[in-house]
């Protein structure tokens, strides 16, 4: 069976930067360590990244969030720590995405054929749930896993709702 493990925008402006929380930053060692073990056991593992331009205050997302985060190319944008480290930029997969979930990487993931993603990263009630809807769209058989472990939020009742969600959806929550 194919496996997958995808890291949702691990990224600098959400561990430490501009909508950094205490406590993101934990999450980076125990990341990092799952992509070591995917790669050891021959899985693949894929990114998403929270992708904005300069204009991000004149869109709807910047509107209701009004922190500019994410820009393109800036240091807040970079994968985090270890995490970052840990990425084949030959190998794995990018979905640099300008919202909460990426209809590309649903697109992708349809045409991947994977019987097992596991979903790891951040923010645990906005991109990671999103994301892992989207998962579940594109491929309605395989199993999804939500490693709450590796996820978190700034909001800790908004992460344990976001939990409850998603094992609603008949996704797989472990190490809660």
């Amino acid at each position: 069976m194919k496996k997958l493990l995808l890291v949702v925008d691990y990224q600098k402006d959400f561990v430490d930067g501009a909508l950094g929380f205490p406590g993101a930053e934990a999450l980076d060692g125990p990341i990092a360590e799952k992509i070591a073990a995917y790669r050891a056991a021959g899985d693949d593992v894929a990114f998403t990244m929270d992708t904005h331009q300069e204009n991000y205050l004149d869109t709807q997302e910047g509107r209701k969030l009004p922190v500019p985060h994410c820009i393109m190319a800036s240091e807040g944008w970079k994968l985090y720590g270890k995490t970052g480290q840990a990425q084949d930029k030959k190998r794995d997969m990018v979905s640099m995405k300008p919202t909460f979930p990426s209809l590309w990487l649903g697109n992708w993931l349809r045409d991947q054929k994977y019987g097992q993603v596991e979903l790891v990263g951040l923010v645990s009630y906005m991109c990671v749930i999103s994301n892992a809807v989207v998962a579940k769209a594109a491929l309605p058989e395989a199993e999804i896993i939500i490693d709450a472990a590796c996820t978190a939020g700034p909001d800790a009742a908004l992460h344990e709702k976001a939990l409850d969600l998603m094992e609603a959806l008949q996704m797989t929550i472990i190490n809660r």
